[in-house]
């Protein structure tokens, strides 16, 4: 098990290898398809907020007020990543980001991206929603919740020991390219 702590260098991230189980703390942004797109056209980040050296996380969480009034995170599960492929690698690139989080993997573009920039893909749990929101000790902030919407607005989570999967490195391994192939051989063999 590997420890990672936000802000990541680029030094950590090249250590890591396909399969290697790691617990993420510090602050990772949320960021699905409204946000990916908005940024891939050429949208900006809001003042303040950079992913530099950082962490996106494919996830739409739920959010809700306490009775103080602030913001906690009820529920943190994966969403599909596949849906970013056409935008992840500029994003990667432009944005500096050092690990995405999501569930489903990513394609060649992604795969590439990672290995020229330093990044990694991190599989999450699906269905376990409720027991990730347990990671979140904090809402930082919240950006775009008016022009995006909850779901699809990019939040600041600081997380503690977020369990997670290497399943992209930065080497140019993918274990879902792995499956994929190995899954076709299978089948091959069968019919």
């Amino acid at each position: 098990m590997t420890r990672l702590q936000t802000p990541l260098t680029e030094a950590a991230v090249r250590s890591l290898h396909v399969g290697d189980e790691v617990y993420l703390s510090g602050v990772v942004f949320t960021g699905r398809d409204a946000v990916h797109k908005y940024l891939h056209e050429g949208g900006q980040l809001p003042e303040g907020v950079s992913f530099r050296d950082g962490v996106i996380y494919h996830c739409g969480p739920v959010v809700m007020k306490d009775s103080s009034g602030n913001w906690v995170v009820t529920a943190a599960g994966p969403t599909t990543s596949i849906r970013e492929e056409p935008y992840q690698a500029q994003i990667i690139r432009d944005f500096g980001v050092r690990a995405v989080i999501g569930k489903g993997g990513m394609g060649e573009q992604t795969l590439a991206a990672c290995r020229e920039y330093g990044c990694v893909y991190l599989h999450a749990i699906g269905g376990a929603a409720q027991v990730l929101a347990e990671c979140v000790r904090k809402v930082r902030g919240v950006s775009f919740l008016e022009k995006f919407g909850s779901p699809e607005a990019i939040w600041e989570l600081e997380v503690v020991d977020f369990p997670a999967v290497v399943t992209i490195d930065a080497h140019g391994n993918s274990r879902h390219r792995d499956v994929l192939a190995s899954s076709q051989a299978a089948l091959a063999r069968l019919l």
